[in-house]
């Protein structure tokens, strides 16, 4: 019979080695969606560079809108991405799901990285391309819906929106390690002419290589036990149907947090330079060190959503957002100065952030475990095709047809929307379906 103390012993052990696994699994988790997220995102840092190698042309407006509607259109897989992969994960796991969203990542990176220019292969050559986006999109349809669950279900109940938040610090990551490779090829490897020439495919190569050994360290992640513990194995998106209620909160929570999510991510690099005046350095700069101030709050805001819950987060975003995405706007327009530049992005992800450190756990807590890739995926990819991937696209088009600020207030319009629903829900850290399902 063990003594009291050996007891004790052995339960803190047994602590141990879960808190142990449960970090492993976060950190590789993590790990294999920051280099989807730079698979994705290194189209966009570096569309001002291979848009004339694809869409022929003398106006560079022209070309990086041809640009910009390819990189929407990817987002239209997104549905169907997580509707697919949504089935995966709910009904042969977490990590099957995971597995698989890289491995298709891979190929549409090497795709773009070994396509002819238009004038090699004519038409052929942005067919292509799209081809390679629509397979990404397809690829991170599945990979938020099962990332978001995952980390969610992995997580310490007590510190679950800390640790999700891990999500958007390694999405915000991919994002920032696209920039910085460009910044390394601009200033150490390429001149501007031989970057446009052909530079812009190496970090496509980089993103296949690096999506290869993803997949291989996804190969060994641990399964998590509420999936473990799920009897039923129906079609998800038949389950689905059950809770509507949910799925048209995730659409509504979502839209305006996708919306001002682009603006300051993939838009902003192209308004500091076409708007704004910087040149071309001054703009990855900016881009770059507002990401890696993007990244710090995420995990804070988490940590605050586990004390305070995650509603009044949300509510913050909403209301910030409402008031103060048009006067951003117009004072980023009128910055020349990087360093103003730079100021006035990082008080917009002081608003931000508070949405996207939090909107991936909301999501999971919504849904019960049989459903839940699903639930979080599919309705999140919808809004996010026609709110987020769009952004960049109908902000170039409202500043061709000479009316920019009017995206602007298109912003703050989908934001106060969302508002409404952060108002009308409940707090998910107190109504969580995650912590129902814990075992006694």
């Amino acid at each position: 019979m063990l003594a009291r103390g050996d007891e004790e012993t052995d339960e803190a052990r047994d602590r141990g080695a879960d808190m142990a696994r449960r970090l492993r699994a976060i950190l590789v988790g993590s790990l294999g969606n920051l280099v989807e997220w730079y698979d994705f995102y290194v189209y966009s840092a570096f569309s001002l560079y291979f848009a004339q190698s694809f869409f022929p042309g003398d106006d560079p407006l022209a070309q990086m809108l041809s640009a910009a509607g390819v990189f929407a259109l990817g987002f239209f897989m997104r549905p169907i991405g997580g509707a697919l992969f949504g089935e995966i994960g709910d009904r042969h796991g977490r990590r099957r799901a995971l597995t698989l969203s890289v491995l298709l990542m891979c190929l549409g990176s090497l795709i773009v990285a070994a396509t002819p220019t238009y004038a090699t292969i004519g038409e052929a050559a942005p067919a292509l391309l799209l081809l390679a986006r629509l397979l990404q999109g397809l690829s991170l349809g599945g990979e938020y819906g099962s990332s978001a669950t995952y980390l969610s279900e992995m997580a310490e109940p007590r510190r679950r929106g800390f640790y999700s938040s891990f999500q958007y610090v390694t999405l915000i990551g991919g994002q920032l390690l696209a920039l910085l490779v460009l910044l390394a090829l601009q200033s150490f490897v390429f001149t501007p002419q031989e970057l446009r020439a052909y530079g812009w495919r190496v970090p496509f190569a980089i993103g296949a290589a690096l999506a290869l050994f993803a997949f291989v360290m996804r190969r060994d992640l641990d399964e998590t036990h509420a999936f473990a513990a799920t009897k039923a194995r129906r079609s998800a998106l038949a389950e689905l149907t059950a809770f509507p209620r949910e799925a048209l909160t995730v659409v509504g929570l979502t839209m305006g947090g996708t919306l001002a999510f682009y603006v300051y991510t993939t838009y902003v690099q192209k308004f500091l330079k076409l708007s704004a005046g910087l040149n071309d350095a001054q703009t990855t700069w900016v881009s770059a060190g507002s990401l890696l101030f993007a990244m710090c709050l995420q995990p804070a805001y988490g940590a605050l959503s586990d004390r305070i819950g995650r509603r009044p987060l949300l509510l913050a975003f909403g209301a910030l957002g409402t008031l103060f995405t048009v006067p951003l706007m117009n004072a980023l327009h009128d910055a020349r100065d990087p360093w103003i530049a730079f100021a006035l992005v990082c008080a917009g992800w002081l608003i931000v952030g508070a949405y996207t450190s939090i909107n991936a756990v909301v999501k999971a807590e919504l849904f019960p475990a049989a459903v839940r890739v699903t639930g979080v995926a599919v309705p999140y990819a919808v809004a996010v095709s026609a709110f987020g991937g769009s952004a960049e696209y109908v902000a170039l088009w409202f500043k061709n047809a000479g009316h920019e600020s009017g995206f602007y207030w298109y912003a703050t319009a989908v934001i106060f929307c969302s508002l409404l629903v952060y108002a009308s829900m409940s707090d998910t850290k107190t109504t969580s379906r995650i912590d129902a399902e814990r075992p006694e």
